[in-house]
């Protein structure tokens, strides 16, 4: 996300590193165990290198005289958690511009932004996002006369809660140069009145570059600003370790910085936003890790379609509510393939969006041609498979297919999946049991900022499948709800299996990194309303507290 930012950023520094032979005793911890399931244990001692040296169960000897000895007091510990998929510069951008996540109608969203825009009059672009039509009276898309009415004098680009739309005034488009003569791109669409042919104001997939590429580049200032705000929200939810889908060179850079200066406190798992910025950051193959396990490159993120919410998920048959569109392909099967040879040529990991069924189908195709051809552990990474055809649920337990799936996704979008889908094609919505018992690795996220970087929260609706009201009684299409155990690996072990971590983090065992999670309930017991109630309460990285609640 593209964003024009003042102030400087403000780095944080780590603390002090752990000493040889810290206990941290007095917990109640969890862990997976080697063969996935579940190992409780009392005490850890870490070594100077910030790894786990020992794992104390009741009744073992603890060291007589450790350097440091933390006094859990009871208190849950967990592993850190990993997001498998976010967006992390994302997160930081759309903490410091203007958020629409909260507004129920048009009403309240043109409020805020006037608002917003009278308070930052030096601002030459308004930029923000999270918008959502589907939570507004109107259930429409807003337009750009709307937007005019409340801020006419300066550009207005504001991205859809899903990022797959974006929203803009007259003088956005004006700098952007689209008219009505202006042809929809390949893989996007520009909306427009039915009278003319003039652009309404969104403009849907692909389209959105057309706006994104006039909107002023942040500062390195500005990007070092947000990847500091983003490890705060991070680190508040507990998670330690993300795997960011679509880094730029200009991400990395950053992230490379904050490496450099010893402020880069979570571990950030890289997927290249293309294959242009996978040469640009990784040249000849993915990077080694870097500061002590907290940054590698591993492959790139591609798109074969867009969102179910701005109707560009490519579906096999038409919208149930739009019986005219059947959504939009990003990218098409013969590109695709070249893209992905190209990605395995040199060992990156290739990992794929595909929301619709259509667009899950031509993945799954693509993957089982490239494994005739590029053998090995590749690990190929289906993100999101909202909706796949039950005819095609079995194939992804073949060729190590790795589904990379978001449970919030479920709860936030269940009524408008209803409505985009029909009856007749919920069996495939959102199916983690049916896609686990294929024998696929299924790993949880956030998609953050679309939803919030909340582990706990997803681990409550991947058990429950109902959301924050309990809703609906007895869970949506229950069958496809996991077991607590399992979502408790997809959130940490198999988190870091999915970007060849495993061995390095994720797991709480002698010789891994020491990230845990001091927590105030234990979530093994907790029933789904108490879970998404867990208080973080210190978190720790390689060994050390890097954040303590206030």
């Amino acid at each position: 996300m593209k964003a024009l930012l003042l102030g400087a950023a403000c780095a944080l520094s780590l603390s002090a590193p752990a000493l040889a032979d810290t206990l941290v005793d007095n917990v109640d911890g969890v862990t997976v165990d080697a063969k996935g399931g579940i190992d409780r244990f009392t005490g850890l001692v870490l070594a100077d290198d910030g790894r786990i040296k020992q794992v104390l169960h009741r009744g073992d000897k603890r060291p007589e005289r450790p350097t440091y000895k933390l006094d859990g007091k009871g208190q849950f510990l967990i592993p850190g958690m990993i997001d498998s998929h976010g967006h992390v510069m994302g997160l930081g951008f759309g903490a410091l511009t203007l958020d629409l996540t909260d507004t129920r109608s048009l009403a309240e969203a043109l409020a805020k932004i006037a608002a917003y825009a009278q308070a930052h009059p030096d601002r030459p672009w308004i930029l923000g996002r999270g918008w959502n039509q589907e939570l507004w009276p109107e259930k429409r898309f807003p337009t750009a006369a709307e937007l005019d009415a409340v801020v006419g004098d300066r550009p207005v680009w504001l991205t859809r809660v899903d990022g797959h739309a974006g929203w803009a005034n007259s003088k956005a488009l004006a700098a952007a140069g689209v008219t009505a003569t202006t042809r929809d791109p390949a893989g996007g669409k520009i909306e427009r009145l039915a009278v003319g042919g003039k652009p309404a104001g969104v403009l849907v997939d692909t389209a959105t570059e057309l706006v994104d590429s006039k909107v002023p580049a942040p500062r390195p200032e500005d990007r070092d600003l947000a990847l500091a705000k983003a490890q705060d929200l991070l680190l508040a939810k507990g998670v330690t370790a993300i795997a960011d889908m679509g880094t730029t060179i200009e991400d990395w850079q950053a992230y490379r910085r904050a490496g450099d200066t010893g402020t880069l406190r979570i571990r950030i798992m890289a997927y290249a936003a293309g294959t242009d910025n996978m040469s640009l950051i990784g040249g000849p193959g993915p990077t080694p890790w870097l500061y002590e396990d907290r940054l590698r490159l591993n492959g790139v993120k591609l798109y074969l379609d867009g969102a179910l919410g701005s109707r560009g998920a490519s579906l096999k048959a038409p919208y149930a509510d739009a019986p005219g569109t059947k959504g939009l392909r990003i990218t098409g099967d013969t590109q695709l393939k070249n893209l992905m040879s190209r990605a395995a040529l040199d060992k990156f990991q290739v990992a794929a969006h595909a929301i619709g069924d259509e667009a899950n189908m031509a993945l799954l195709s693509a993957i089982e041609e490239m494994s005739e051809t590029y053998g090995g552990d590749r690990r190929w990474r289906i993100e999101h498979a909202q909706v796949v055809d039950p005819a095609d649920i079995a194939r992804f337990g073949k060729h190590g297919i790795i589904a990379s799936m978001q449970p919030v996704h479920q709860t936030s979008d269940r009524e408008m999946a209803e409505k985009r889908l029909g009856p007749a094609r919920l069996a495939g919505a959102y199916a983690w049991k049916s896609i686990e018992a294929t024998g696929a690795k299924i790993v949880f996220g956030s998609d953050v900022p679309v939803e919030a970087a909340d582990p706990f929260a997803g681990w409550a609706a991947a058990i429950s499948r109902t959301g924050p009201d309990g809703q609906p009684l007895g869970g949506w299409q229950p069958q496809e709800r996991v077991s607590r155990e399992e979502a408790f690996a997809a959130y940490t072990a198999s988190g870091a299996y999915a970007g060849f971590a495993e061995g390095r983090f994720g797991r709480l065992v002698a010789g891994e990194r020491a990230d845990f999670v001091l927590i105030d309930r234990d979530p093994f017991l907790a029933s789904p309303a108490e879970l998404r109630e867990t208080k973080v309460n210190e978190v720790w990285v390689g060994g050390r507290k890097i954040w303590q609640a206030k």
